[in-house]
């Protein structure tokens, strides 16, 4: 048997991410489909992500080997530096008292350590499309639903140099677009569509 490195890790942090995610979400209450509670939408991502990661790690015992590269010492360096400003600004905001509750200092704290991770070009998709959604989460309320989503999907786009301004455009219209439809006329959540801060 041949094992593939990289998706065996891969599989395995994605469901340890998705098992610590449930694990949090225990404290919310889940409600129904029709009348989701604040833990339902991250308990069903989570079970979704804990199951993408198991088909991951089964592959890794078909898809043959696949060994991972050397890191250089920009990628070691970006690691640890974005480790390090992730955590002062954390414990920065925690000192100053910044903001209402523990999670948006986390995820100040996270946004910052992934920008400074995402300098180096290896992980740099890694670090942008992790500080797009931490971007989504700590946007939501105050920038509301459509400038949340636009910030979200152009700093995700430039994770891949491949990405044509246009094709980014059309994908912020879609995205724009499905959302409403689901979320607001569909289901009736009560989120922002537009700046609170204004």
């Amino acid at each position: 048997m041949r094992i593939n490195t990289k998706d065996l890790i891969s599989g395995g942090l994605i469901v340890l991410f998705a098992a610590v995610g449930l694990w949090l979400n225990l404290d919310h209450t889940l409600g129904s489909a029709r009348r989701m509670g604040p833990g339902y939408m991250p308990m069903l991502t989570f079970w979704l992500l804990g199951g993408l990661g198991v088909l991951v790690l089964i592959a890794a015992f078909t898809s043959g080997p696949n060994p991972l590269e050397r890191w250089t010492k920009l990628d070691v360096t970006t690691a640890i530096l974005g480790t390090v400003v992730g955590l002062v600004v954390y414990g920065g905001l925690e000192y100053l008292g910044y903001g209402e509750g523990n999670w948006r200092h986390v995820g100040f704290g996270f946004l910052a350590g992934l920008l400074v991770l995402s300098i180096s070009p290896s992980w740099r998709p890694l670090g942008l499309v992790h500080a797009a959604m931490a971007i989504f989460a700590l946007g939501l309320e105050p920038l509301g639903l459509v400038v949340t989503l636009v910030l979200t999907i152009v700093v995700a786009s430039l994770a891949d140099r491949e990405h044509t301004p246009l094709g980014v455009l059309g994908m912020v219209v879609f995205l724009v677009a499905l959302a409403w439809a689901v979320f607001i006329w569909q289901l009736d959540i009560r989120i922002p569509l537009w700046p609170t801060i204004l």
